[in-house]
């Protein structure tokens, strides 16, 4: 039974139909590398799993269970973790203050807990930790994606949802994000990864979807991703990459 399934999923906004039938499947352990243009329907696809936008038909089930009449917050109580696109960190919070704010969804965890959790997520980001009193606005932009990614760790997902996480960054910056989202894997959370760097994406999926207009249209691994014309040439820069 897959982590993650998406059966026929149909959301819209008002009377315009953002995803047309989605139909899609997270296995545990995989990264999962979700493309498509601007407005195809990406970041909608995540806003429903999270429970952010309601479906108007089609089913989401996650861990054996139907969440898609859930709220957000008992989403997050059932494992899934939502880091949204433009990294939203609170400015005139601390680095600390923000990265705790993560748990807050956790029933009857001590303090002691979640400190021990924050010391964890400076184990996987230790360029924050000379920040750790530093206000969220004095961080730049990858620190700012850091904390963010930080913040979504701290519920202890089963399940994290990346939405852009290389949005605005520089290249040796976006390369750094990328080894810690792969680190994250191996530590045991599976990833669902909405992103616009396609060759990055690819490079650390196992399997990947492509959507256009709201609809699904390519899945399959990165090699088959990768030697799909339609998918080079509209992703991947018109040739072949190299894995």
């Amino acid at each position: 039974m897959p982590l993650l399934e998406l059966d026929r999923l149909v959301a819209t906004y008002g009377k315009v139909e953002a995803l047309r039938a989605v139909s899609m499947h997270v296995e545990a352990g995989e990264i999962v590398a979700l493309l498509g243009a601007n407005g195809a329907g990406k970041s909608t696809t995540m806003r429903a799993i999270s429970g952010l936008v309601g479906p108007a038909s089609g089913s989401i089930r996650f861990d054996g269970r139907d969440i898609g009449a859930l709220g957000p917050e008992a989403i997050v109580r059932l494992g899934v973790a939502h880091v949204p696109e433009g990294r939203r960190i609170f400015p005139g919070l601390t680095v600390k203050e923000n990265i705790l704010l993560g748990g807050s969804n956790r029933r009857a965890v001590r303090r002691a807990a979640l400190e021990a959790d924050m010391e964890r997520m400076f184990g996987i980001f230790p360029e924050l930790r000379p920040f750790a009193d530093a206000l969220g606005w004095t961080l730049s932009g990858g620190q700012q994606q850091m904390v963010a990614i930080a913040r979504g760790l701290m519920s202890r997902p089963k399940l994290l949802l990346l939405d852009e996480p290389s949005l605005g960054l520089a290249p040796l910056v976006v390369q750094q994000v990328f080894r810690v989202i792969a680190e994250i894997r191996q530590q045991g959370t599976t990833v669902l990864l909405v992103e616009q760097n396609a060759n990055m994406a690819l490079g650390i999926a196992d399997r990947g979807y492509v959507l256009e207009a709201g609809r699904l249209v390519i899945a399959g691994t990165p090699a088959d991703l990768r030697d799909n014309e339609e998918v080079r040439a509209a992703y991947l820069g018109g040739r072949a990459q190299a894995q």
